[in-house]
């Protein structure tokens, strides 16, 4: 219900430099960052113009915690959405209200504890071996090495490891080509994204072939019922008891709708906060240091485990501070599902409201030298729900929150035991704006390690075993400090 007293929408302020037709699409796709921090001194609300339709940007925490928590009224929808639907359809993190509860529900099993923890000893294995393949003096295509490992990490707690090499690697290509054209499309006015462009023809093939890869796994797994510990089996096997319309488990579209979701959103994202991460430790020498000194205390020279979790406090903050200075959802869209009023502002159902992570994240008012690098800023703190928001909060925050910590931690943790990285030049790395803040053409160079915890303990040829049960351990995931964005 909305106040009559409220003013309208009209009311907002229109952000500067709309063009007739264009609206603001054009320093969205110049500088996108820099236009979204141009909009933080109004402080409450903007008005964005995306081609003709309009949107209104909420620039103040109090406001965006309010929105992501009624997520009755102010529902997943606008731009953002609209785009990703095209490959995961109704999954967890695109579904409307109507449909996000019971899905919720029968998602949840994937991520209890206990599955956390056998996702965690894949996590580790995956990053010590690809730790391993790596040379002294190596210049990394970063992201794409950290593709790679969550790729196949991702692939194994999803389908137990059972991919051909050859199948990770046209998912790899695939969802690179998809998710590099996001961003692309939002922005592109609805009869132009519809020109059978090269581009376009590209997208269209990985999509459909990646959504194929999907079926056909989902289809052999119907035909084996054996619980196989990992996301999949969980995802065939959940029950929904409160299901009011006897729709107790996932069909295989919404099977594949999910297994496609959680596919995109523990691969892409979590590697480009691993990258993130190492580029802040190469331009910061000290931090990375003492990083080296934690792992080495840790590990005592032996293999990474998921029970160390609670002891890489540092790991942690580095993550913790990577997804405030770079968080990969920087921004996000919801739908009005009917009118409603939003700081002193009548909105009309149908709005579309913009959210910014990052605009909230370096906003100097609410955190001390907002674009510094500062992991002890996280020391004895944990992270304000309406400033903090790499993961969205609410009914829709990303279930998947600590499965892309616990990931994060043990593979920066595998890379630092045994690696020094550093820039391979003096000019600063700056993102590369898409549906996430990525970090496409980043290059470090590699020094390794020659005293000091795993380092020294040859793990270049080594194969870290697997246990000999698939079931998971019974050791906790460990504490919580990647969309990840949202679920």
């Amino acid at each position: 219900m909305t106040d009559s007293t409220a003013a309208t929408a009209a009311s907002v302020p229109l952000a500067p430099r709309a063009l007739p037709l264009l609206g603001h699409a054009l320093p969205l796709l110049r500088d996108p960052l820099a236009f979204i921090m141009s909009l933080a001194e109004y402080r409450s609300m903007v008005r964005v113009r995306l081609g003709p339709s309009t949107a209104v940007m909420i620039c103040d925490p109090a406001l965006t915690r309010q929105v992501f928590l009624n997520d009755r009224v102010f529902d997943k929808g606008g731009p953002i959405y609209d785009r990703i639907s095209e490959v995961i359809g109704d999954g967890l993190s695109t579904c409307s209200y109507t449909l996000h509860r019971r899905q919720r529900r029968l998602c949840q099993p994937s991520f209890h504890p206990t599955r956390l923890a056998g996702y965690g000893v894949v996590f580790a294995r995956a990053a010590q071996l690809k730790a391993g393949s790596w040379h002294d003096g190596d210049v990394l295509d970063v992201t794409q090495e950290m593709m790679t490992l969550t790729t196949r990490a991702t692939m194994e707690t999803m389908f137990s490891g059972s991919l051909s090499e050859e199948t990770m690697r046209r998912s790899l290509a695939d969802t690179a080509t998809i998710v590099s054209a996001f961003f692309r499309r939002m922005m592109t006015p609805p009869l132009l994204r519809r020109l059978p462009t090269p581009r376009k023809r590209r997208y269209d093939h990985a999509r459909n072939r990646l959504s194929a890869t999907i079926a056909e796994i989902i289809a052999e797994r119907r035909a084996d019922p054996t619980d196989h510990a990992d996301l999949l089996s969980a995802l065939v096997g959940a029950v929904d008891e409160e299901s009011e319309d006897g729709k107790k488990q996932l069909n295989d579209t919404e099977l594949a709708d999910e297994a496609l979701t959680f596919f995109l959103g523990g691969m892409e994202t979590t590697a480009i906060t691993l990258a993130w991460a190492l580029n802040l430790l190469a331009t910061h020498p000290d931090v990375q240091r003492r990083l080296q000194a934690e792992t080495d205390s840790v590990l005592a020279g032996g293999q990474l485990d998921p029970a160390h979790l609670p002891s890489l406090g540092l790991a942690a903050r580095v993550v913790t501070e990577a997804l405030r200075l770079y968080p990969p959802a920087w921004m996000m869209t919801r739908t009005l599902r009917e009118d409603a009023e939003l700081g002193g502002v009548r909105l009309k159902g149908g709005s579309i409201l913009v959210l910014s992570p990052y605009l909230l994240h370096r906003r100097p008012d609410l955190y001390t030298e907002p674009d510094r690098f500062d992991p002890d800023r996280w020391l004895g703190a944990q992270p304000d729900r309406a400033t903090y928001l790499p993961f969205g909060a609410g009914p829709r925050k990303c279930i998947g929150d600590q499965f892309a910590l616990n990931e994060a931690i043990l593979a920066l943790t595998a890379i630092v035991a045994r690696w020094e990285v550093s820039p391979v030049d003096d000019e600063p790395f700056r993102p590369k704006v898409e549906t996430s803040l990525s970090s496409r053409g980043l290059g470090l160079r590699l020094s390794e390690r020659r005293t000091g915890g795993a380092g020294g303990t040859g793990l270049r040829d080594a194969a870290v075993p697997r246990p000999a049960s698939a079931q998971p351990s019974a050791e906790p995931g460990g504490a919580c400090p990647v969309k990840h964005g949202e679920r």
